[in-house]
């Protein structure tokens, strides 16, 4: 996963070279999807939601300095209230509860349960007036079978934490996705970086109230995996991904949504010693056939769809 701030995105006629491009696409599947076994390296020195202040805090003002220094405007204080709102359901009620999630469950079966955003995404769309054509309602019902079976039998079942927490957080991350399409957002970066920044403050006050606290240094090994996610997660991978929203279709920047999550499991498998079931790996496999049929529906669409920008996936 990996998420998960939007804007509208456009597409510029400029043609890349093919090694440009397959190149910024393997730097945003790779980092993306090795965000979920980062998380679970980090946790081993960093409480769920303190890690997750700890992250976006850092990738947030890192990326606000440098902004700035360019030139770039600062968010209004209409959008800076807008970026605060929005961060309820892009950062904290999506990366937050991953984090927590992976408290009890795998890096690779909570990147399976993340890769139902889009099929959330969809039936909001639909609540907001935009009615999915029949091959979108195909791969909308696809990918919902393919949910009940995960949450029915795999590992997920034995956990309630872990369940509530990755059915929460691709719905809040689709809702804020679709949502943000309506509003004054900065442009891409800075609405990144206000995110992250606004955030983490989230992520802070839900550490308070749920007392985390750090009872010792965190070791190196669980602090490098905190900052790979600052880096390669949070800002190396985001920067591939607007990069490629300008230059490519939007389906195929969109693609890491069905990439991220065989590929955390590869990554949860041979670095991270994780087993899975032939259900864990049939449930993946069914929830990503419906959201690649919801892909290829939208981006033959007459009218196309906006693009929402995600500060990253929930991971």
């Amino acid at each position: 996963m990996s998420m998960n701030p939007p804007t509208h995105a456009s597409v510029t006629p400029a043609r890349p070279s093919p090694l440009a491009v397959g190149l910024a696409l393997t730097s945003l599947y790779v980092l993306w999807g090795s965000t979920y076994l980062a998380i679970r390296f980090a946790l081993k020195g960093y409480p769920p939601f303190l890690l997750g202040a700890s992250r976006m805090f850092i990738a947030g003002l890192l990326m606000y300095v440098v902004l700035r220094l360019r030139g770039a405007p600062a968010p209004t204080g209409r959008q800076w209230r807008t970026l605060a709102v929005l961060s309820i359901f892009m950062v904290l009620l999506s990366n937050g509860l991953v984090n927590l999630a992976e408290t009890q469950v795998g890096s690779g079966l909570a990147a399976i349960a993340v890769a139902s955003m889009p099929l959330f995404a969809g039936v909001f769309a639909m609540l907001r007036g935009r009615h999915p054509t029949r091959i979108e309602w195909l791969g909308l019902v696809v990918g919902f079978i393919g949910v009940v079976w995960l949450n029915a039998g795999s590992a997920l079942s034995s956990s309630t934490l872990g369940l509530v927490c990755l059915i929460i957080a691709p719905i809040a991350w689709a809702w804020g996705s679709i949502w943000s399409r309506d509003q004054d957002l900065p442009e891409p970066f800075m609405a990144a970086s206000g995110q992250m920044l606004t955030g983490s403050v989230w992520m802070l006050a839900a550490a308070l109230v749920t007392g985390e606290r750090f009872t010792a240094v965190p070791d190196a090994s669980a602090t490098a995996a905190m900052l790979y996610l600052v880096v390669a997660g949070s800002i190396f991978g985001f920067t591939a991904y607007i990069w490629l929203l300008h230059h490519v279709r939007p389906a195929l920047a969109t693609s890491y949504a069905y990439v991220n999550p065989p590929l955390a499991v590869v990554f949860g498998a041979l670095l991270g010693g994780e087993t899975f079931t032939a259900h864990d790996v049939g449930a993946m496999a069914v929830i990503l056939a419906g959201v690649v049929v919801i892909t290829l529906a939208k981006s033959r669409s007459v009218k196309p769809v906006a693009t929402t920008v995600p500060a990253e996936p929930p991971a």
